[in-house]
Parts: C-alpha cells; sequence; structure tokens
C-alpha cells in the first residue's frame, strides 16, 4: 500500500505544479493578447486620416451614419446566425445566445486580424471553454465558412454575369473573361444546392477530413442568410457614399475587393478594398470622396465592433469559466 502510495505521489506533485503555474501562464497570454489588439488598433489609426473623416462624418445627414451603424448592426445579426444553423445540424446543446455571441466575437476578430485568427483559434476557444468536442466545432465551422462563401458565389457571380461593373483599362481580366468568371459562380452555387438534395452519399474522407453534405432545406437557409449579409455590407458603404453611385455598382466593386482581400491575405483588407474602390468608382467619383466614405465604413464595421468584442470576449470567457467551476463542483 506504501509503495502504490509513493508511485502516485510524483503524479499529484507534478498536477499540483501544473495547477500553481497555469493560472499564471494564462494571465500573461490574456496581457498579451490585448496588447496585440491595442497594437493593431494603433496600426490601423495610424493609416487613417482621421481629419478627413470628421470632415465627412460633419458633413453627412445624421440619417446617413444612423442608417450605416444600423446597417452595420444587421449584418452582426445576420453572420452571427451562421452559426445558428451549425447548431440545428449538429444538435450540440448550446443555448442560441451563446452561439451569436462566439459568433459575433470570432466574426469581428476574423476582419480585423485574419482567418486563422480570428474565424478559427477564437470559434475553437470559446466552444470548447463551453463544453463542445472538436469534432462538433470542426463541423460548425465548416458550415459557416461554406455559409458565407456559397452567398458570395451567387451574388458575386450575378453582379459579374450581368456586367454590373465593368474592370478598368489594364486590368489583366477583361469583361468578357469576367462574364465568364460570374456565369461560373453561379454554377458552382447551384450545383453545391443539387449536391444537397440529390446526392444519396452523404460523406466524403479527404485527406483524413470528413467532408458532410448538410439536408437540402439548411443549404437554402445558408444561401439566402449569405446573399443576405453580403447585400446589407454593401448598404453600409453605400449609404456613406455620395448620392451620384448607384447601390449595384457598390456592391460589385465591394465584392470585387473582398475577392482581392481574400487573395492578398492583408488582415482587415487594409488598403486593397480602397484600391479597388478607387480603380472602379474614380471617376465618377473623386479619390477623396472614396476614401472618405471607406473610412468611415472602416469606424463603424471593423473598429467599432472590434472593441465591443473585446468586451464580449471577456464575458464569455467568464461565463464559460462559471460553468467550468460548476461542473467541477458537481
Amino acid at each position: 500500500m506504501n509503495r502504490a502510495t509513493s508511485a502516485l505521489r510524483p503524479a499529484e506533485e507534478q498536477q499540483a505544479q501544473h495547477t500553481r503555474w497555469w493560472p499564471r501562464v494564462r494571465r500573461v497570454l490574456t496581457l498579451v493578447f490585448f496588447a496585440g489588439v491595442a497594437t493593431l488598433l494603433y496600426s490601423q489609426a495610424r493609416h487613417i486620416e482621421w481629419g478627413e473623416v470628421l470632415d465627412v462624418i460633419a458633413g453627412l445627414p445624421a440619417s446617413s451614419i444612423f442608417a450605416a451603424a444600423a446597417f452595420a448592426a444587421l449584418s452582426y445579426g445576420i453572420y452571427s446566425s451562421y452559426d445558428l444553423l451549425g447548431r440545428a445540424w449538429t444538435s450540440h446543446g448550446l443555448p442560441a445566445w451563446k452561439v451569436m455571441a462566439v459568433t459575433f466575437v470570432s466574426y469581428a476578430f476574423n476582419l480585423n486580424l485574419g482567418t486563422l485568427v480570428g474565424g478559427f483559434a477564437f470559434r475553437f476557444r470559446l466552444y470548447s471553454g463551453f463544453g463542445l468536442g472538436n469534432a462538433i466545432i470542426t463541423r460548425v465551422l465548416a458550415l459557416s465558412l461554406t455559409t458565407n462563401w456559397l452567398g458570395y458565389l451567387a451574388v458575386a457571380g450575378g453582379v459579374f454575369a450581368f456586367g454590373v461593373i465593368a474592370p478598368p483599362p489594364g486590368w489583366e481580366i477583361g469583361a468578357t473573361a469576367l462574364h465568364g468568371v460570374g456565369f461560373a459562380m453561379v454554377g458552382a452555387a447551384v450545383a453545391y444546392l443539387v449536391l444537397c438534395g440529390a446526392s444519396r452519399r452523404r460523406e466524403w474522407t479527404l485527406r483524413g477530413h470528413e467532408i458532410s453534405l448538410p439536408p437540402l432545406r439548411l443549404a437554402a437557409m445558408q444561401l439566402l442568410l449569405s446573399c443576405a449579409n453580403w447585400s446589407v455590407i454593401a448598404a453600409v458603404i453605400f449609404v456613406l457614399m455620395p448620392g451620384n453611385v448607384a447601390y449595384p455598382a457598390v456592391l460589385g466593386v465591394l465584392l470585387t475587393g473582398a475577392l482581392a482581400s481574400a487573395i492578398a491575405h492583408i488582415p482587415a483588407g487594409l488598403g486593397v478594398l480602397e484600391a479597388v474602390f478607387i480603380a472602379l468608382l474614380v471617376p465618377p467619383l473623386s479619390r477623396g470622396e472614396v476614401l472618405a466614405a471607406l473610412l468611415a465604413y472602416r469606424a463603424l464595421y471593423y473598429l467599432a465592433p472590434l472593441l465591443i468584442a473585446c468586451g464580449a470576449y471577456l464575458f464569455l470567457e467568464a461565463v464559460a469559466k462559471k460553468q467550468r467551476n460548476g461542473c467541477d463542483s458537481n
């Protein structure tokens, strides 16, 4: 009996040491994380001409500012519902408000820090803190990403196919090629719906990763939500633009800029989105009008939600910790 007790003692001591140092490491990591967020905010602020932003905001009607803020809130609400589709598909038991809060935080950090940090790391961190397993988190995340790009294929494909925007002179892709790309994108979105509705085989394994098809009804909801979200994001920018540019043009340029930002892998697409808008909307707008509207858009759609997400993240961490402590006590 004594030998067994002595054999267990090193393991118990190791666990006790882990219990002592891990909280300190977590505090350090948390401080490093928020220092990184502060650095991000500062780096973005240095590239923003705040005097011009203030001048434009001062010249904008209050109704335009409130409308842009309302559209931004609506967009975040729509995107936060993406993971509710994953909740319905996987039948996990997290309350809807927790799911939407996690998705909101992930989306805000995703826009500012990139997909790997925001889209992946934050979802895994928060969902695992609430007790979800990696397999379920992966399926929810995969469905959310598919939802986002499914709507992009449909909306952007339609915009490109029907010539809503024309590539400026000097671009490598011409108008005819852009139309072809648009029809191909719409075809890909339709093919996904057909596959979800008609395929007998529902699961595949690709390089060790399991790929599952949702039912057609869920796929249709993916398409509707994502199309709505992309359209609302364009509305945020549209109401901040001068009145001599049409909404379809703003939508088309936004979709082009979103693709360019994704390819460039620059956090927040800083500089890429502005370059695309200037290339495609100057003229009829002036460079200053386009840049000012986009700076105001970034303040409303990127920076303000990021500040809110920081507080929401701390709140969710506290809720998850309380939940874990409650489980341990039981």
